[in-house]
């Protein structure tokens, strides 16, 4: 049987005596679109944290391509290409769209002291391959037109696209989106979303969390329902949307 990509096993995050994550066990597989729903505060986002190394689980083991990642530091679970769009996207403002973007590209050889000061050719041959890279990300994201304006400019939905093409700049071998469609018009979003299974198609995989289920489902192929920190659903979309209690976590009844 293949290792699950990403694999955790009773994890639990708590703040005092608030258990925000509680027993967790879930299996993200590679190539694939996994979603994540639950209404808020159901400890969605405490859990995309806990997997990036952002909080410390307080009980539990998280395993990523086979290695131990629950007591690793952030950057070090980034270098390994676990890679998230957060929520309330995380830009420099002053940065232009495109300086941003290169901002967030991995394994750049001008990182290190001794490449930018000894071998500067190899890293300004990266630059240019990194910039071409960028621009057609934000050609896929439908903001390239927007490179050379400060983030700060950006309206909101824009944002959100930008800090998308943030998490797809790092090459990762799992993105983790935590609402990536939020703010953008549905039309839009939903080019998104075809464009991220097209992604998906060529070998990079998914997990989403999202609020606009008629989005998510027509693209997820499983998806895990969340509540009061735990998880209470899996199974493909259709599974889901057949299971009363999906219903009654939504809807209190």
């Amino acid at each position: 049987m293949t290792e699950p990509l990403l694999k955790l096993r009773n994890v639990s995050k708590h703040f005092g005596g608030l258990y925000a994550v509680n027993g967790v066990d879930l299996d993200i597989s590679s190539g694939s679109i996994w979603g994540m729903v639950g209404p808020n505060g159901s400890g969605k986002s405490t859990l995309f944290n806990t997997i990036l190394g952002l909080y410390q689980p307080d009980e539990g083991s998280i395993h990523f391509v086979g290695k131990p990642i629950d007591h690793m530091p952030p950057h070090r679970i980034y270098g390994l290409g676990l890679v998230k769009g957060f929520q309330v996207p995380k830009l420099f403002q002053a940065l232009s769209v495109l300086d941003n973007m290169m901002m967030a590209g991995r394994n750049h050889p001008g990182d290190s002291l001794l490449h930018s000061l000894l071998f500067r050719n190899s890293w300004q041959q990266k630059e240019v391959e990194m910039a071409d890279r960028a621009l057609d990300l934000l050609e896929l994201l439908e903001i390239a037109h927007l490179a050379a304006a400060p983030a700060g400019e950006l309206s909101g939905g824009q944002r959100k696209l930008l800090e998308i093409g943030k998490g797809l700049m790092a090459s990762p071998t799992l993105l983790l989106l935590d609402e990536p469609v939020a703010g953008v018009n549905p039309k839009l979003g939903r080019r998104i979303f075809e464009k991220l299974a097209d992604l998906c198609d060529k070998g990079l995989s998914l997990f989403i969390i999202e609020h606009r289920l008629e989005l998510l489902f027509d693209f997820a192929h499983r998806v895990y329902v969340m509540n009061k920190g735990t998880v209470l659903i899996e199974g493909t979309p259709g599974d889901v949307v057949k299971n009363a209690l999906f219903y009654k976590i939504y809807l209190g009844s």
